[in-house]
């Protein structure tokens, strides 16, 4: 059974990628940390700025309002950095991964009922489980782990390319011999 070896893959890839959701969890409490610092250095410039940068009916100087303008812009950054890991994560490996493990799913499911040649269906699966790797694998390895050489191999574009293909030859496949459900 040709398709066994993409329904096994899609579901063990499907635990990776899905497991990313509670690692994203873990980083929304940072995320509402750097949320509250920030919240608190803004609105204690916006303060300063609406008392004419007089605090305790003292005035300030510049080198103060630099400093606490300073914080606030640091503040500010923590935040917008916490937030780009998570959006990172979740528009590049998990979204496009759950996917693509779903993919192969379906598609070793599919190949199990085509009446085509065997190289068609091996075709197929091959083009499917490399395109996976090759995609939202490199996406994973590059923006969970860091590792520089998968964006290399990222921006190839080969993974994206074979699952278009596999697309394709999956289509053709089907029309050529999709057989009715075995009785």
């Amino acid at each position: 059974m040709i398709g066994k070896k993409n329904i096994v893959f899609g579901f063990l890839y499907l635990v990776f990628t899905a497991s990313l959701g509670p690692l994203m969890v873990n980083m929304y409490e940072d995320y509402g940390k750097a949320a509250g610092e920030k919240q608190e250095s803004v609105s204690h410039i916006q303060l300063l700025q609406e008392n004419d940068f007089e605090e305790n009916l003292e005035p300030l100087t510049g080198d103060q309002i630099s400093r606490k303008n300073t914080h606030a812009i640091l503040s500010l950054n923590k935040l917008l950095y916490i937030e780009s890991n998570i959006d990172r994560i979740k528009g590049g490996p998990h979204a496009h991964g759950n996917l693509e493990s779903l993919l192969n799913i379906i598609t070793g499911i599919v190949i199990c009922f085509l009446a085509v040649a065997n190289w068609l269906k091996q075709l197929i699966s091959w083009l499917f489980i490399v395109g996976t790797i090759m995609h939202s694998g490199m996406l994973y390895l590059s923006s969970v782990f860091e590792i520089a050489w998968a964006n290399t191999l990222l921006e190839t574009g080969i993974g994206p390319l074979c699952i278009l293909a596999g697309l394709l030859a999956a289509g053709i496949a089907t029309s050529m011999g999709f057989k009715a459900q075995p009785q």
